[in-house]
């Protein structure tokens, strides 16, 4: 999770890289606006006061497909590489390790394939990903809804079915295109929002409670180590991304200085959620729906996922880049936990 600049010659230390306070501001600190960041990252761009809007609508529609699929339809597959309804706990535990394992391998393979073929590279990555996960899950839940639609009518219902696969195959080919032509920024909030949901719906599904909750967590304290420590992957990339000019260097230390003693704060009037913090944050709401079947330990669990995410954009002011999912996903895993406890102990 950053910070969103206006455009590129923000990225120039200067006068218009600084805002002076408003009259009868609480404070005097100087706003720096932070680097301009590549627009094809998969990134949700929005306002400050605006930012639990995007975590709303990932958690409505995904949870929605998540029921549709889970409960309505009965689809209920044991994911994760070892079976927890064999090994319960200890698998869940396992699972959430290789999943967390599998994303630190590839995120180190990514950064060194951008420091060999530089960071336009990633725009294949994205597309080829994108395309994957765009394909599949869409013909994935499209066949959830026609089955819902139309299982009473089996002619009705095979008809739609194989249509559904070429349609989904167009829709595919110009969502990508869209993504990487287009210069909107709404039409991009559109489809890392549409990719985020499909993400965290799929796997609120197909992951059951304790590998859920050990993905969850071992994603977090992936994402605080890929995020803070200065050789994370996270912070390289944001780094190459939005490298500074060479004369530029100490300037960006003297910045870092006024950071800590106070007298600098970053700008935080536009942000920009990763779509990965929106993939997590729904697969985690998406299970507390289905696993409990319960529609108000979901609504707390989201509203404590986006009061973690609020307290994650107030360290903003302070710092470049912070992990958007450990603060969120650690309120909201509790706040699920007990508000479930609590409801079968007391109201059921």
């Amino acid at each position: 999770m950053t910070d969103l600049p206006e455009n590129s010659e923000e990225k120039k230390l200067g006068k218009d890289l600084f805002q002076k306070p408003s009259i009868g501001a609480e404070t005097d600190k100087e706003i720096i606006k932070k680097d301009f960041i590549p627009h094809f990252f998969p990134t949700y761009r929005t306002k400050r006061k605006l930012y639990p809007v995007p975590i709303i609508i990932v958690v409505v529609i995904a949870g929605i497909l998540a029921y549709l699929t889970y409960i309505e339809a009965g689809i209920q597959i044991d994911g994760g590489y070892f079976s927890e309804s064999e090994m319960g706990l200890l698998g869940g535990i396992l699972n959430g390790l290789i999943y967390t394992a599998l994303a630190g391998i590839s995120a180190f393979i990514i950064i060194f394939v951008i420091k060999k073929k530089g960071i336009g590279v990633l725009m294949y990555i994205f597309g080829f990903s994108f395309a994957l996960i765009s394909f599949f899950q869409t013909w994935f839940f499209g066949q959830i809804i026609i089955y819902l639609a139309f299982y009473t009518m089996p002619n009705l219902f095979f008809l739609f079915y194989y249509e559904l696969i070429f349609f989904t195959g167009v829709f595919t080919i110009i969502l990508i295109y869209i993504y990487f032509t287009s210069k909107s920024i709404r039409t991009k909030n559109f489809i890392v929002l549409y990719i985020g949901l499909l993400i965290g719906a799929s796997m609120g599904v197909l992951m059951p409670l304790w590998t859920t909750l050990a993905i969850l967590i071992g994603i977090s304290c992936w994402d605080i180590f890929a995020v803070l420590y200065k050789h994370g992957p996270i912070k390289q990339l944001i780094d190459i991304a939005s490298q500074p000019e060479e004369e530029d260097s100490l300037s960006e230390k003297m910045i870092e200085h006024k950071i800590e003693t106070g007298k600098y704060e970053y700008d935080t009037s536009k942000l920009e959620i990763g779509i990965g913090d929106l993939a997590f944050y729904s697969m985690l709401t998406s299970s507390a729906l289905v696993q409990t079947n319960n529609l108000i330990v979901m609504i707390l669990t989201a509203f404590a996922t986006i009061i973690g995410t609020g307290i994650t954009i107030a360290g903003l002011k302070r710092n470049k880049i912070l992990p958007g999912l450990p603060i969120s996903i650690f309120l909201g895993i509790g706040t699920m936990m007990l508000s479930w406890y609590l409801i079968a102990t007391f109201f059921v």
